[in-house]
């Protein structure tokens, strides 16, 4: 069985990758990137690298042929990445991929759900729905890492996390954690036309967030409550784009202020307050806890916010 995986230079592609070598032979794996020059170590072991951009459908046909099963890991132009999957999973049908395992979030199945980031992978999911292949989506919640390495050092150097979640309650997963359920999804049967909850084993609030947030940084941060506009008006502040704009990072944040508000206002509101073992099922053990990344990561962080003073 040969497995292909899209975004394959990323972290999580990598992630995938990297567990998938631990059990198959170099030559069953093909790895498709905009950018296959950062793929170079693992052609050197013998994987298929290729170039495949969702943006240039023409040539994404011949980058997955001969896979048997496709992991297309979502792209990152919120609100607007509809189109960009579209292209894949037609890409897929015409390469005679068997099966495409999909990294979709948590929610989607909501029809109501107010994040733009979750309304693409609803729309995602109706493609896969509709295309007469195997699919199986893996509704990841928001990722642990992204609390740890991106909103925390931005409110323990600020002193505060400003926020309209409220109480609404989130249960955030370790990306490493979402990946080893992927491979557990590819390398097995019995997954199609399923969805699973990837979530991690607390349900928390951004006001308990930003206790852990002070706790493991050693600074005092307090938690503050705004609406929309007061959240827009931060993020205005600081530089951050409404719409989403490639590769672009401001002050450590790599996501567009649109997509940020609509999620806050979908934990607030109580669509992220999911509990599911989907996790444990899939991969015969528990996830992983916040806490327990923040504590593996509490001295980088203590680093960040010193030197940003």
């Amino acid at each position: 069985m040969k497995i292909a995986i899209t975004g394959a230079s990323g972290q999580f592609g990598r992630m995938v990758a990297d567990r998938l070598l631990e059990v198959m032979a170099p030559q069953d794996l093909i790895l498709l990137s905009r950018t296959p020059d950062q793929l170079a170590a693992y052609a050197e072991r013998g994987c298929a690298t290729r170039a495949a951009d969702f943006d240039h459908p023409a040539g994404l046909a011949s980058a997955m042929a001969g896979a048997d099963r496709l992991l297309l890991i979502s792209g990152t132009r919120v609100g607007y990445r509809v189109p960009q999957h579209g292209a894949a999973i037609a890409a897929a049908q015409t390469a005679g991929v068997g099966h495409v395992v999909y990294t979709s979030f948590l929610g989607a199945g909501d029809p109501d759900h107010p994040s733009e980031a979750v309304v693409d992978h609803r729309g995602t999911e109706a493609l896969l729905m509709a295309s007469g292949l195997a699919w199986t989506a893996l509704r990841n919640a928001q990722y642990a890492d992204a609390v740890t390495d991106v909103i925390a050092p931005q409110a323990a150097t600020a002193g505060v996390l400003l926020s309209v979640a409220g109480d609404g309650r989130i249960p955030v997963i370790w990306r490493e954690d979402c990946a080893a359920a992927a491979v557990a999804v590819l390398l097995s049967d019995g997954h199609a036309n399923r969805a699973y909850d990837i979530t991690g084993p607390d349900r928390l609030s951004y006001r308990e967030i930003t206790a852990m947030i002070a706790e493991f940084s050693g600074r005092p941060v307090r938690f503050e409550l705004t609406d929309e506009a007061g959240l827009y008006a931060m993020f205005d502040a600081l530089g951050i784009p409404r719409e989403p704009v490639d590769n672009l990072v401001v002050g450590g944040v790599p996501w567009n202020s649109n997509d940020m508000v609509s999620f806050e206002v979908g934990i607030r509101d109580g669509h992220f307050d999911v509990t599911s073992n989907d996790f444990a099922v899939l991969t015969g053990h528990a996830p992983r806890s916040l806490r327990a990344l923040f504590g593996a990561r509490a001295e980088a962080l203590r680093a960040i916010v010193a030197a940003q003073g």
